[in-house]
């Protein structure tokens, strides 16, 4: 997911809570890095139409994965919005599962690679940062990467989505009309939901930016 809440500060969990989650975001990490470097590797190698066969299982299994965000927000065990959550998830669950996943050869795009680069991007970078600020060593450039790629991720892997489902629309119109007007129902919502994620990382990079600042100045 692009976009969480920071997780409960270190000194109000318990011991217990704080090194699920160190292991939890570290190994997402440590997953999503495996679908970067696959991805470019294939893509450098020999091209976007064998992204899928080479990296697509991985990444399903890894996305299905962070469904967990959803149950973290629901117990509280992060400070995520569960709107926003459930709005990320779900939309990756949608193109992993019911999209890329019932009609394979959409994946043959150039979309399919750009969205994995976007995705994998943006959580090798929260994950870590998450694992990071947790165990007490956090780098004020990783805040800055986490606060700032958004920019230009966010369009990056939106676009690539948005291409994906709308692709979709035409086999699923084939199978069933209501399918693919589900579809097209999706994209509208994109609209307003695209808006409200990425409004809402920009007022969280500007909370966070003046926190950033204000610890620099007292450091100094």
């Amino acid at each position: 997911m692009a976009d969480n809440s920071r997780p409960a500060k270190k000194a109000q969990s318990s011991p217990l809570k704080t090194g699920y989650l160190i292991l939890y975001n570290f190994a997402s990490a440590v997953a999503w890095s495996v679908v970067l470097g696959r991805t470019i590797g294939l893509l450098y190698l020999r091209g976007p139409s064998v992204v899928y066969a080479g990296v697509g299982e991985w990444t399903k299994w890894t996305q299905t994965a962070a469904a967990m965000e959803i149950v973290h927000s629901l117990l509280g065990i992060v400070r995520a919005p569960i709107s926003t959550t459930i709005m990320q998830v779900s939309s990756r669950l949608l193109l992993v599962w019911p999209v890329v996943n019932a009609w394979p050869f959409l994946a043959l795009s150039p979309f399919y690679s750009s969205m994995l680069i976007a995705w994998s991007v943006t959580e090798v970078t929260r994950y870590s940062y998450f694992a990071l600020s947790l165990a007490g060593f956090l780098p004020d450039a990783l805040t800055w990467i986490r606060y700032t790629t958004f920019y230009v991720l966010y369009p990056l892997g939106i676009t690539s989505e948005c291409m994906l489902i709308y692709g979709a629309t035409i086999p699923a119109s084939q199978r069933s009309g209501t399918e693919a007007n589900i579809l097209y129902g999706i994209l509208a919502i994109y609209v307003p939901g695209s808006y409200i994620l990425f409004t809402h990382m920009m007022k969280q990079r500007r909370k966070v930016m003046r926190s950033l600042k204000a610890s620099d100045g007292k450091s100094q």
